[in-house]
């Protein structure tokens, strides 16, 4: 029995094939670190990390490449964005379904003398945006949240938060997590001021790198949370004053650029548009075939348009840790069961302690797979 990957939400698979070949090109090939030599070698892996940034700026509308800071993935982004604009005093908004990306390093900032309120969402996980006026304060210094959900899937209408903050004159700031690659951003239209996104989901790149896009004027009120050598300015002991430099230290993860800027160069001339499409076609066929059935509880929206390829999963009756091993061990379907780093999530959704099975699709998740998945659910549900 084949086994089908429906875990797409935690990274991609399989990747675009072009990805694990440039890896091993730079590994095999090139081998040069950046910023650090003028040889060929050197200028060759310096281009590829010029034309990643660029690729980036394409993809989300983006106008400032030397703003485009590569990152260990998204949750260095999100720390970067948080460290960096939060100091004593300051107060920040982000929703009550955030993942632990977000929590964790906003918590620790409350020791240091930072508030944090949650703007509170829906059944489904979807953010009440008429609650974001009455929650802010003369402090309120960074709005900051997930565009979805990674437990319900549930699609935040970001538009109208952007607009509101820049009313308000308050930067602005998007998790892409479960978005980037999916769903199409413009970062200017969505009045963004930072955008932090992986590489390994949506965008089909490998694990470890990341990029937090800069608005220009926001980017220079960040203070730099790791510091170390860049290759430049190297006659100071000071961090550089300008970007990306100032906000990448050491050496880059270059088999990830390498590899992730072949991912993006395949997405481009797949587009956003069609992977949203192909999205939507497997999200309402899942759809229609969990409706009215007995013995499981869809957690998150129940229409293709106010979701991504999310879903999650409630067994009355069953333990759902129990559910998720039957499914790959009778059916080869393969899931992902409980908090998901999110138990903010999961206390608004009503799933917390006991969490929830989880299945995700992907650009290379087919209709035939899906149709699988639900024959899987079904038979586990009359039981």
């Amino acid at each position: 029995m084949q086994p089908i990957y429906l875990d797409h939400a935690a990274t991609s698979f399989p990747k675009p094939p072009t990805v694990g070949a440039r890896m091993q090109e730079y590994v095999d090939r090139i081998g040069a670190s950046v910023n650090r030599g003028s040889y060929a070698a050197a200028q060759q892996a310096g281009l590829t990390v010029l034309q990643l940034r660029q690729r980036l700026c394409e993809l989300f509308a983006f106008h400032s490449v030397p703003h485009v800071v590569l990152t260990p993935g998204n949750t260095w982004g999100l720390n970067l964005l948080l460290l960096g604009a939060l100091r004593p005093g300051d107060h920040c908004l982000v929703s009550a379904v955030e993942h632990n990306a977000i929590m964790r390093p906003l918590v620790q900032l409350t020791h240091r003398g930072v508030t944090f309120d949650r703007i509170p969402c829906d059944s489904t996980g979807r953010l009440l945006v008429e609650w974001i006026e009455p929650l802010l304060r003369d402090n309120t210094r960074l709005v900051l949240l997930t565009h979805a959900s990674n437990v319900s899937g549930a699609l935040n209408d970001v538009q109208e938060v952007g607009k509101m903050c820049h009313r308000y004159e308050i930067p602005f700031a998007l998790d892409a997590a479960q978005t980037a690659g999916h769903v199409p951003i413009d970062f200017a239209a969505l009045g963004l001021s930072a955008l932090s996104v992986p590489g390994h989901k949506g965008l089909l790149g490998p694990q470890g790198i990341g990029a937090l896009l800069l608005r220009p004027d926001f980017a220079e009120t960040l203070e730099p949370v790791i510091c170390g050598g860049t290759g430049s300015a190297s006659d100071s002991e000071d961090v550089p004053a300008y970007f990306p430099d100032r906000l990448e230290p050491g050496t880059p993860n270059l088999p990830g650029v390498f590899g992730w800027e072949a991912a993006l160069a395949y997405l481009q001339k797949t587009t956003v548009h069609a992977v949203q499409a192909h999205d939507r076609i497997l999200s309402q066929r899942f759809l229609n075939g969990l409706r009215d059935l007995p013995g499981v509880n869809l957690i998150g929206p129940d229409t293709a348009e106010n979701r991504v390829g999310v879903f999650s999963l409630d067994f009355p009756g069953k333990d759902n840790a129990e559910v998720a091993a039957m499914l790959e061990e009778r059916f080869g379907i393969l899931t992902r069961c409980g908090l998901h780093c999110a138990p903010s999530a999961h206390r608004t959704l009503g799933t917390f302690p006991r969490g929830t099975v989880r299945l995700s699709f992907g650009w290379y998740t087919t209709e035939q797979e899906v149709d699988r998945a639900l024959e899987a659910v079904v038979a586990i549900s009359a039981k």
